[in-house]
């Protein structure tokens, strides 16, 4: 009988991350916490978090091969503002305005991943201190474009409207109204993107040579120096999809909420980094999985929707236990991963010694 092989540390706090959002999900449906015994509020989840999963994938992929991005949610805050502004603004209509708005965001994200990764692999500088100048950067260029709100006019862009409102319904996954109508679940465009991000970097990191490299920077750079492993252009490749994913993560947050406005994901870098951290994506590089990102962020959305419907309103609720929840996996995965090391160590003193014999 072939033996099997024990999970690798990626695949050990994925599975931890993924069992804490089963259990707190099937607890909030046992409490019961009111619209979670419906399937529509798992996805609702989905919907109202997509942007958020997909900017966690862009930062796991960093994170992964030793770096950092706060970034992010500048990038889509200037991807909202200039998509709405291009949008009231263009004569192109029947579909041509939102393509030509789609590689706009795309454009403006790339431009970032371009910037910062250049500075950061060829020139070296700090990942922290270039995406730090490229958060401040990205805020300060949205307020320019518009210090008011700026939402998407209905009557110019009817064509914007009618392509967001469109929903895959899944009517097996409904539930049936008090009037006795079934209600199908619905899945917005944006969430049913975040869920093909995740399923192609999942993709990309496992089966593609760039992503192995990525795992292989992150682990140990002079080790993957010394395979032969371009360095510089893989850390600058990461950065690269990290701003692509930012500015499509900014489009997605348009087809939702098609408002533009200097606070549109305020501080979504920081959930993004949390949930990277809580699906097993270790700061120190080389240890993470998107699955686990994924996972991370919904787990992070629930336990934000349980407080709000525990009529908690204030923001310093989420806050702590956001906090709370961090803190918590952090202590988790450093707890985890010293007893696996340490039983490992084990195994390799008793196998040398019984070589000795």
């Amino acid at each position: 009988m072939k033996r099997r092989e024990p999970l690798t540390n990626t695949q050990l706090l994925t599975t931890i991350a993924i069992c804490i959002f089963v259990a707190m999900y099937a607890i909030a449906v046992i409490a019961p916490v009111q619209g979670f015994e419906k399937f529509q509020m798992f996805f609702d989840l989905l919907n109202d978090n997509a942007y958020l999963i997909i900017i966690s994938c862009a930062l796991s992929i960093v994170m992964i091969g030793g770096g950092i991005n706060i970034s992010v949610g500048g990038v889509i805050s200037l991807t909202v503002m200039a998509c709405s502004l291009f949008l009231n603004g263009t004569s192109l209509q029947n579909g041509f305005g939102i393509v030509a708005a789609l590689f706009l965001a795309l454009g403006i994200g790339l431009a970032f991943g371009v910037g910062q990764g250049f500075l950061i692999s060829y020139l070296e500088i700090q990942p922290f201190i270039v995406t730090l100048a490229g958060m401040f950067l990205s805020r300060g260029l949205t307020t320019m474009l518009s210090v008011e709100p700026v939402k998407v006019s209905a009557q110019t862009h009817a064509v914007f409207y009618a392509f967001r409102g469109n929903k895959i319904e899944i009517p097996f996954l409904g539930y049936i109204a008090q009037n006795g109508n079934m209600i199908p679940a619905k899945l917005e465009i944006g969430a049913v993107v975040a869920l093909a991000v995740v399923i192609l970097s999942f993709l990309l990191l496992r089966y593609v040579k760039l992503g192995r490299n990525i795992y292989a920077i992150g682990g140990n750079q002079q080790s993957a120096l010394m395979l032969g492993i371009n360095v510089k252009r893989t850390r600058f490749l990461s950065y690269v999809i990290s701003g692509l994913l930012s500015g499509l993560a900014g489009f997605v947050f348009l087809m939702h909420k098609p408002t533009g406005n200097a606070s549109v994901a305020m501080r979504s870098e920081m959930d993004a980094i949390a949930a990277s951290i809580i699906g097993g994506t270790l700061l120190t590089g080389g240890v993470g999985n998107v699955v686990g990102s994924f996972f991370g962020a919904m787990i992070l959305a629930t336990i934000q929707k349980i407080i709000g419907m525990s009529k908690l309103n204030d923001s310093w609720w989420q806050d702590m236990a956001s906090g709370a929840l961090l803190g918590f996996f952090i202590l988790l995965q450093s707890v985890v991963l010293s007893e696996r090391d340490k039983r490992r160590a084990k195994r390799n003193d008793s196998k040398l010694a019984v070589q000795r014999e």
